[in-house]
């Protein structure tokens, strides 16, 4: 009886999973595999947020491998020994894994080749798994660059090529017996998980993009940077843990069509532009990726401000509700996390790795590609083709909060202020400012826009 192992990493989920559909098509019985990895506890990355949200999507898929006859099993450690010793249970021959962008994932795969061929057991690593075109899968034209760095010609080529027909979910799953599994964790008793986090899980997120298909897709392109519209598909938690399949929404939202559909997909393009970005350099994730030799104001220089921005206390409305939402729910608004970051990378001039960090340590979608180089094209180190552009957070309240209703969602204490006014409390007069327990701004925005350019070596007349 032939047994193979998948290896589930960031795609927990059964509809649309490569992996198992092959396993499943060459072997007699599939062993599917989580390792709890305590290299990602031991580096920081295991953060309440995540560890909440994952324990609900193991939980989820081993109640959907249990309605198809078989169970998941859960071991903690080095995930090369842990799958070695699966296949000296099992005798398994072969192990099928999605690919992975990180350095951390390169790292597990090469460890796994090496560790399963001393074995003599075949390593299957399946693309287009986590991204909907594989990284490398396009590339620029007339040779010499592996990857693109500008995303309007990698969008006009990604979206000529071949997107693979989605596999649906698997009626049995046969499981050796044996094997012993760890309990599937819970989120119950976790310290340090936000009030207002999402819950994880293939049934939920395809039960959420089923809901926002219907009444949210169709008004996408006109509605995604509303800020108290909340128009976005909150889908990013579960593409970053695989529980919803990139490729299966690229063909769902195609048929769909229509101009909110064509805007979506093109969010779904910046996220596999990313990752084909990080597949090709690792070291972006914390090294710049264009050197614009900036003297950024560390921790140690720019303490308090730091401080300030962490807590939503800078005294700029938008930018310290945007980061009170990120606290409470381990999520923020995609044009919130814009107007943060330009803020602190920008106005306050602070280093990017800081405040992806800060980022990272509560983010439930906190994805490495997506989180850094979000944070590097705003910081202008990245690939964006105007380094030097700066959000200005006023204008852009009023632009996508623009009566205000963003602002008084998250900052109770600015409830009482009517309409626009609520996004420069500064204005009032000092008696009525007095009323609002909110603090002035750390920096005005002329000055921190003349200490970005004067650092940047920009031509104050410009």
């Amino acid at each position: 009886m032939s047994v193979s192992v998948v290896l589930f990493t960031s795609d927990l989920r059964l509809h649309d999973h490569p992996p198992l559909h092959a396993a499943l098509a060459s072997a007699d019985e599939v062993l599917p595999l989580f390792v709890l990895d305590e290299g990602i506890e031991d580096a920081g990355f295991g953060v309440p947020n995540r560890r909440a949200f994952l324990a609900d999507c193991l939980r989820d898929l081993d109640a959907g491998l249990r309605d198809r006859g078989g169970r998941l099993v859960i071991r903690s450690g080095e995930p090369a020994e842990e799958v070695c010793r699966i296949v000296t249970e099992t005798g398994a021959r072969d192990v099928h894994v999605a690919a992975g962008v990180s350095a951390h994932a390169q790292r597990r795969e090469e460890r796994l080749r090496t560790a399963l061929g001393s074995q003599g057991c075949r390593l299957h690593v399946h693309d287009a798994v986590i991204t909907a075109v594989a990284p490398g899968a396009v590339i620029p034209s007339g040779g010499g660059k592996d990857h693109f760095a500008v995303f309007t010609p990698y969008f006009r080529r990604w979206s000529g090529a071949q997107v693979r027909s989605p596999f649906g979910a698997p009626r049995t799953v046969r499981v050796p017996e044996g094997p012993a599994s760890a309990a599937v964790p819970s989120r119950a008793g976790l310290p340090g998980v936000s009030a207002g986090l999402a819950e994880g899980g293939e049934s939920e997120g395809r039960k959420r993009f089923a809901g926002w298909r219907r009444h949210g897709l169709g008004r996408y392109e006109t509605r995604h940077d509303d800020l108290a519209g909340d128009g976005t598909s909150r889908l990013s938690p579960h593409l970053h843990f695989g529980t919803l399949s990139p490729t299966e929404l690229v063909h769902r939202a195609r048929a769909a069509g229509g101009p909110g559909a064509d805007a979506f997909v093109r969010q779904l393009c910046w996220r596999d532009f990313h990752h084909q970005v990080l597949a090709a350099r690792p070291s972006a994730a914390r090294t710049d990726y264009r050197s614009q030799h900036d003297r950024w104001r560390t921790e140690r220089s720019a303490a308090d401000e730091i401080t300030a921005w962490q807590e939503g206390r800078t005294g700029y409305p938008v930018v310290d509700a945007a980061m009170r939402q990120l606290r409470h729910e381990g999520w923020m608004h995609n044009r919130g996390r814009l107007l943060t970051a330009s803020f602190l990378v920008k106005t306050l001039y602070v280093d990017w790795r800081i405040g992806a960090r800060h980022f990272l340590d509560l983010l439930v979608d906190g994805d490495i590609a997506n989180n850094q180089l979000n944070w590097q094209w705003m910081a202008g180190t990245g690939t964006d083709s105007r380094p030097n552009r700066v959000l200005n957070p006023v204008l852009q309240a009023k632009r996508y909060d623009p009566d205000g209703a963003y602002v008084r969602r998250w900052l109770p204490e600015l409830a009482g202020l009517d309409g626009g006014a609520v996004h420069e409390p500064w204005k009032l007069r000092a008696a009525e400012r007095a009323r609002y327990d909110y603090p002035e701004p750390v920096v005005g925005l002329a000055e921190g826009l003349a200490r970005f350019k004067d650092a940047r070596g920009i031509d104050q007349g410009l």
